[in-house]
């Protein structure tokens, strides 16, 4: 008969009983509940390791806020602080379980942060994990706070540390295309208006255009951070500021500051913002917009890349990998579609963001736990696809310049450049004629008599047709006696 020698365990007690914890965990028996409870995402806060930073740097903040105020001795505050400092450095981010989804109002989360840096604290002090009655998860961990405004000031701090490594990478892509931009800036093609012929531009013009629209949203993701910059912390349970010494919020405001680096600033009214959330849905619009403008210049570039024989075929993408399992030698535009589906999400996150806004009643909004997790995953997403469009599609981006050189010289898309010379009427009938007859349309305008091929050669010349050199002056527009007809056979 084979015997099992039982995992080592300790006891650990709460309000509703006594429950074993394994001896080696940091967490304690609030989390234990919590991994009991909400066996829902499958995921640990731990996948967000800005957030489980900012936990610690608030946990950090109020200890040395307690100690200068007087409402916790020096040598615990000490240690939550040593103990904070490890987290923050990156040391037990797999102790941080409880999940990503859970109820409660994040109070499960703001424990496990609780029970991990007070038994690292324990262990520093040379004391057993679980020996409450030396350094309490809730009496001095947690002292002057609540969930309630600790909890919605990790999740602002740990978005604004995200962010910037969202908008390194969006910066990186945006010069991605400048660079394409100037390698295509001489290849002639043809603009594109409701998937139909238009008039002519520049391959490097197309891709400026993508570079400065992933400016703009480098800047309205900057401009919308600073919403979170506002906190609620020294509010504790519904913005009264109940058991916090009076002193206590000036104080924490001025330690989360200098150990974020953020600009941070205390809410006016703490009421109000404890149950206020409508930060995070400006924020979450903000990312929203930014990803469906990524999902618009993929559609451009799956389109500018189809083919190869039957597709527009102007550009050519890297390929990635085999693209079927019956068509030899097909590959597809694999990276644009990941980001497509990427902005997906991001666009139903931010929907769940919007629902979880509204959701709230009275003086807490209890969903912060789904709004963190959407909006978390959102830039860590886009993180990543923004990355993965530079490295593997961008940067290795080469124009068919004879395909375009050619789809140019076939178009009577320009003769819309010769409009303020020969007149509108004249310029629909050569137009209609060139399509009927297969003709290029700059024979057609000299044979017509209406301009000489050197006129005509000035204005279709690459550089007036992308209107990288401006029209300086006008011919007389002929009239429209001398306009040929759609029936004459030029």
């Amino acid at each position: 008969m084979t015997h099992h020698t039982a995992a080592p365990a300790r006891i650990e007690t709460d309000s509703l009983g006594s429950m074993q914890i394994p001896a080696d965990a940091y967490w304690g028996i609030h989390t234990a509940r919590a991994l009991e409870n909400f066996p829902i995402s499958r995921r640990p806060i731990s996948v967000y390791a800005d957030l489980v930073r900012a936990l610690a740097m608030v946990k950090q903040a109020a200890a040395r806020a307690n100690a200068e105020i007087g409402v916790l001795d020096a040598e615990r505050a000490a240690l939550i602080d040593r103990a904070s400092q490890l987290v923050i450095d990156g040391q037990f981010h797999d102790q941080f379980v409880v999940g990503v989804v859970q109820g409660g109002a994040g109070t499960s989360t703001n424990m496990n942060a609780n029970e991990v840096i007070t038994n690292i604290a324990l262990e520093l002090a040379g004391r057993p994990r679980g020996d409450y009655t030396y350094l309490s998860p809730i009496d001095h961990t947690n002292r002057s706070q609540s969930t309630n405004d600790v909890y919605p000031t990790a999740i602002k701090v740990g978005l604004s540390l995200d962010l910037q490594t969202l908008l390194e990478e969006l910066d990186l892509l945006r010069q991605s295309f400048l660079h394409k931009a100037t390698e295509f800036h001489d290849v002639l093609k043809v603009g594109r208006t409701q998937l139909q012929d238009a008039v002519p531009m520049t391959l490097g013009q197309e891709f400026h255009g993508f570079a400065t629209t992933l400016g703009q949203d480098y800047q309205r993701l900057t401009e919308n951070a600073h919403l979170l910059f506002e906190v609620n912390l020294g509010a504790t349970a519904i913005g009264t500021g109940i058991t916090a010494h009076p002193d206590y919020a000036d104080a924490v405001l001025r330690h989360l500051r200098e150990i974020t680096g953020l600009d941070l600033e205390t809410a006016s009214d703490l009421v109000e913002s404890t149950s206020d959330t409508g930060a995070f849905m400006s924020f979450s619009a903000s990312l929203k917009r930014n990803a469906i403008k990524l999902s618009k210049i993929s559609n451009d570039l799956r389109l500018l890349s189809s083919g190869p024989q039957a597709g527009l075929g102007e550009i050519s993408l890297p390929a990635r990998q085999a693209g079927s399992s019956i068509m030899p030698g097909k590959v597809n535009p694999v990276i644009p579609e990941v980001v497509n589906q990427v902005a997906f999400a991001v666009a139903g996150a931010d929907l769940t963001v919007t629902m979880a806004v509204e959701g709230g009643q009275l003086q807490l909004n209890a969903f912060e736990p789904i709004i963190a997790h959407s909006i978390f995953q959102s830039i860590t997403w886009m993180r990543r696809a923004m990355r993965t469009l530079r490295v593997n599609c961008v940067d290795g981006i080469t124009a068919n310049r004879e395909r375009l050189a050619a789809s140019v010289g076939a178009s009577v898309g320009v003769v819309t450049a010769l409009t303020p010379f020969i007149g509108y009427a004249a310029a629909a009938a050569l137009a209609k004629s060139a399509l009927v007859s297969g003709r290029n349309i700059a024979e057609l305008v000299v044979e017509a008599g209406l301009m000489s091929r050197a006129e005509v050669d000035k204005q279709l010349s690459p550089a007036r047709l992308s209107g990288l050199e401006a029209v300086t002056a006008a011919m007389p527009i002929v009239g429209l006696e001398n306009a040929p007809t759609g029936d004459t056979d030029l």
